[in-house]
């Protein structure tokens, strides 16, 4: 299947029409931010590290019965998709305090909290992915009740699988960000059916080794901790089972 036009650039990924209005090529690049694009860098390979990463962990959620825009992977750098209609909302699960949460309670990261916590946030760099509520959704049309009962019974589903993943890999899943969208049929508009989209990979989530809480995320990058690059590579080397 070929590469079409450009459809899309984002921070992190590029999306390119393909031969079948249904379907879109998804590229990752190297480019890196932090802080909603306030700081920006590059990070070597990440691109292929999170297509490889966000491949293995699609068919892995695929698996445990949760739908995804993922069909295949293309090459090193790019995954084939379901073409979406993206919900403008990022949902965020967390199992342990960390960035946000801590900063906006002023508690101290690395507390294992006694439930996940699942929270909204406007999809919007330009105001910071701003918290929500339902009632702020409902009340400007981005989702129906439906949906978001479905997005919320589908993101701790996910949580459940991804820590259980995790877990056997010797990694603690702190937290991490999800998006959904409708998938657009063959005629090209939008259907009623939800999927998980976007990409799962140390960019979108927090991953801390077990025991020594070593940061394998991009935390490496926002903090200027070092050793970014080979906290990616660690990442795909237990991801793809070479511990």
């Amino acid at each position: 299947m070929s590469r079409g036009d450009k459809l899309y650039e984002g921070k992190a990924k590029i999306l390119y029409a393909t031969d079948d209005p249904a379907l879109v090529t998804q590229y990752f690049k190297d480019d890196a931010t932090a802080f909603n694009a306030q700081k920006r860098g590059t990070i070597v390979d990440k691109g292929i590290v999170n297509n490889r990463v966000s491949s293995a962990l699609f068919a892995y959620l695929e698996r445990q019965g949760v739908p995804t825009h993922f069909v295949k992977q293309l090459d090193e750098r790019s995954m084939l998709v379901k073409r979406l209609e993206i919900v403008p909302l990022e949902v965020t699960i967390r199992n342990i305090t960390a960035g946000g949460m801590a900063k906006l309670l002023g508690i101290e990261e690395g507390v294992a909290l006694k439930s996940p916590v699942f929270e909204w946030h406007y999809k919007s760099d330009a105001l910071g992915d701003p918290l929500i509520n339902d009632d702020h959704i409902l009340a400007m049309g981005w989702a129906t009740a439906e949906e978001l009962a479905h997005i919320r019974a589908e993101s701790f589903k996910i949580n459940d699988a991804l820590k259980a993943f995790f877990r056997e890999r010797q990694i603690d899943l702190v937290d991490f960000k999800l998006e959904f969208g409708r998938v657009i049929g063959p005629d090209g508009k939008p259907t009623t059916h939800l999927v998980l989209g976007d990409e799962i990979s140390p960019d979108t989530m927090r991953l801390w080794e077990q025991g020594t809480r070593r940061k394998l995320d991009k935390d490496r990058f926002r903090r200027d901790l070092g050793s970014v690059e080979e906290a990616y590579q660690e990442v795909l080397r237990r991801v793809l089972g070479n511990t």
